[in-house]
């Protein structure tokens, strides 16, 4: 009795301390959504149970090794056990038990994740090799960025223009694929004021780890100057055919491979593309007129810049008029 004894206060110790050890480090980002509070609160039983079974399993295996071992000279045999009906019964039971535990609670944690706000506002979320892309239905505003409100509940409506994508903000803890032919929901409430990242966590291709999108949240007076900001930037994008080109780009997620700023993305900047010189991959240079530009977005593969050779570039999904080839031409002829 006196090593069961022993045994268990060491179990327990050692329990309190992986656990304590596993929450120091800080597994989990900070949470950031109202549905986060559900699955913490899930994933916080799950760990302290991992602990518990951890130090159950190691404690009694070290504590035998070391009080148990054959003592030098000693050549008996170890006493000989049939079995433990109880026992076995027990670990049985036991275990059982315990699943259907957390199953309930996983079902619970599911039910508040996808509790449903009717006043949930829409946003449409467009996943491409390798970009993502939000539409506001309200006000027709279409962006490289997914700016929220914070506090209100957002319902994304998510579909893939090409193979199967997955959204994920890991502040937000809940996952959702995105998948082509198919419209799949992602319910979240944002509940921290701040700068986030969404990724693909579904391997989609050559530049998956790159698929990745700023995600604002900000408050209900700033969410309402942005979108009329937004609102008034398209009206007057509206009348010009730079203007018409930049929301063309925007919607097809030309801007997830491509910077305007000058930085390096997974193809070549557009910033100062127009009326400049590019070394192809087969050592040639073409002059970057209005012919290259109309070619490169029609038949991407057809000449590929020196150092992107290993870049797919997929063909546009939008069918584009002339006139649409006309505006997107326009638009990068700005970027200088």
């Amino acid at each position: 009795m006196r090593h069961f004894v022993i045994a268990g206060i060491l179990v327990i110790l050692m329990a309190i301390l992986t656990y304590l050890g596993l929450d120091a480090i800080g597994l989990l980002p900070i949470p950031a959504s109202a549905q986060a509070a559900s699955i913490d609160w899930l994933w916080n039983w799950e760990v302290m149970t991992i602990s518990f079974l951890f130090a159950l399993i190691v404690v009694p295996l070290v504590y035998s090794l070391v009080v148990f071992r054959r003592k030098k000279g000693d050549m008996t045999d170890a006493e000989h056990i049939e079995g433990n009906t109880k026992l076995e019964i027990a670990w049985t039971i036991v275990p059982l038990f315990m699943v259907m535990i957390f199953a309930y609670m996983g079902a619970y944690s599911l039910a508040e994740t996808r509790r449903v706000d009717p006043q949930a506002m829409v946003v449409n979320v467009v996943a491409s090799q390798w970009a993502w892309s939000f539409e506001y239905p309200e006000y027709g505003i279409v962006t490289n960025k997914l700016y929220l409100p914070v506090d209100k509940q957002v319902v994304l409506k998510m579909q893939s223009k090409d193979v199967i994508h997955s959204f994920w903000v890991p502040e937000f803890r809940v996952k959702q694929d995105v998948l082509p032919g198919r419209i799949t929901e992602y319910r979240i409430t944002p509940t921290l004021i701040g700068n986030y990242q969404v990724r693909c966590a579904e391997l989609c291709g050559t530049s998956h780890a790159y698929m990745e999108s700023p995600v604002v949240v900000v408050t209900e007076a700033e969410y309402a100057a942005w979108v009329d900001e937004q609102v008034a930037l398209l009206a007057a994008a509206g009348q010009t055919p730079e203007g018409k080109g930049e929301v063309l780009v925007k919607s097809n997620g030309c801007l997830g491979c491509h910077s305007i700023d000058g930085s390096k993305l997974i193809g070549p900047t557009w910033l100062g593309l127009f009326g400049s010189e590019v070394e192809l991959s087969d050592g040639t240079t073409v002059p970057a007129d209005e012919a290259y530009l109309r070619e490169s977005v029609l038949n991407p593969q057809g000449a590929i810049v020196a150092g992107f050779e290993n870049q797919l570039m997929p063909n546009v999904y939008t069918p584009l008029t002339e006139e649409d080839l006309a505006n997107i031409i326009a638009y990068i002829k700005t970027l200088k």
